[in-house]
């Protein structure tokens, strides 16, 4: 994935998303999708920091490598 930071990004409009896993104290990130189709992702503890863009193929990529526990190995 080559997310790009996108500092001068439309944040108003946009419905943004948190996991459902994520905790209380905002140990998350939130995606939102952009009026081009592309996700945005962003920090939820920073809701004003940077975002990075993907297109809507390299996040499919992200999440099915997720499902099927090729990032396992990061977590323990």
């Amino acid at each position: 994935m080559d997310g790009q930071q996108m500092p001068g990004i439309r944040r108003s409009g946009l419905v943004w998303q948190k996991s459902r896993r994520s905790n209380p104290s905002g140990n998350c990130v939130e995606m939102a999708e952009l009026p081009t189709g592309e996700i945005a992702v962003r920090n939820s503890r920073d809701p004003e920091g940077a975002v990075l863009v993907y297109t809507r193929e390299e996040v499919e990529a992200f999440v099915g490598g997720a499902k099927d526990g090729d990032f396992d190995h990061i977590l323990v």
